[in-house]
């Protein structure tokens, strides 16, 4: 793949900005939309828990998730996606149920377990330290709590398999993963992962 078709890609998908980031973020709203949902539904998220969505994009599962859980942090490293996200999620954050932040899996800002369950659908690929960002991540979760995964199985650096055993190297337990075969013609197959922090465990 050229530089420029990279360059194009990243803008778009990677860290959207501009106009094609624009354009990405309309796509990823609506080809991302039913896997967003179904990930909200596997979190079994409960009207006490508190909710980190890590790269919420255009915010389709941030505002299913908020409508589930008590409260629900979404960190983007995209201000093009943080504002879409706002726009899609004005009511919820101005109820204080949804929260959005600059941030990234690695430097996330969300409070040494305080969080019950983390999410991120089509963002792992892009972490540029899974062994950090995973460890971040645990830390943030409460003892017990759950991270959920879903990614391009087609644009995993590694198998699903791998991403299960660094989830282990980071401290998580109860590791579980499949796949999932999104609807719609243009989806692609989704590679998903579950994991808990040990119910008994220090940062």
């Amino acid at each position: 793949m050229s530089d420029s078709m990279t360059q194009m890609l990243d803008r778009a998908f990677g860290h959207p900005r501009g106009l094609l980031g624009r354009l990405g973020g309309a796509m990823m709203a609506h080809g991302n939309a039913a896997t967003e949902r179904h990930l909200v539904k596997l979190a079994k998220l409960g009207g006490e828990d508190t909710v980190l969505v890590v790269g919420p994009g255009p915010g389709v599962g941030l505002a299913a998730a908020a409508k589930a859980a008590r409260r629900t942090v979404g960190v983007d490293p995209s201000e093009e996606m943080l504002a879409r996200c706002r726009d899609r999620c004005h009511d919820l954050i101005a109820s204080g149920a949804a929260e959005l932040r600059h941030g990234t899996a690695e430097d996330h800002g969300q409070p040494d377990e305080s969080a019950d369950a983390v999410l991120t659908v089509n963002n792992v690929q892009l972490w540029p330290d899974r062994a950090a960002a995973f460890r971040a991540l645990r830390r943030a979760l409460r003892p017990g709590g759950r991270i959920l995964v879903s990614a391009h199985d087609k644009w995993l650096p590694v198998s699903r398999h791998e991403l299960g055993d660094e989830l282990v190297a980071a401290g998580f337990t109860d590791v579980q993963t499949w796949t999932w075969d999104p609807p719609g013609r243009s989806a692609s197959l989704a590679a998903q992962l579950r994991a808990v922090r040990p119910p008994e465990s220090t940062p």
